[in-house]
């Protein structure tokens, strides 16, 4: 077994506290780990602030950049956990509609959607992360 960790450029900097992904090769499989993505740029400036939409957006453009920094695309995601701060019911439709656009094929991931109490940055709305499985 390989595990390989990876901090792509395009995305914001953790590499102190973690990476970004992390793919773990077995056999004729790798398993994709991604870390929680969220509405910063890779200057670490926050996208939409009090902008649901736009955060949500921002978030799913960043998971995209993480799965395409290892060859992987959305087709490819098998679980997929989404968190929004202070979760209200109206907001099932901004995130659903900005994650039918990230995953527009048939096969949708296992999923799961929480609502927390707080982000690990002040201003962050939306955090998603995931784990995605392709053949080697």
């Amino acid at each position: 077994m390989e595990k390989h960790f990876i901090n792509p450029p395009q995305l914001p900097n953790w590499e102190q506290a973690f990476s970004q992904v992390v793919v773990v090769k077995s056999d004729s499989l790798q398993t994709i780990y991604l870390s929680g993505q969220v509405a910063m740029d890779q200057n670490l400036k926050l996208v939409g602030e009090h902008d649901l939409k736009r955060q949500a957006t921002k978030a799913f453009e960043n998971l995209q950049i993480a799965l395409a920094s290892v060859g992987a695309a959305p087709k490819d995601v098998v679980k997929i956990t989404i968190y929004v701060k202070d979760y209200k019911p109206t907001d099932a439709t901004i995130v659903g509609d900005v994650f039918r656009n990230a995953f527009p094929h048939k096969n949708l991931p296992a999923s799961t959607w929480l609502g927390v109490q707080a982000l690990a940055l002040e201003g962050l709305l939306i955090e998603i992360d995931a784990v995605a499985v392709m053949s080697i």
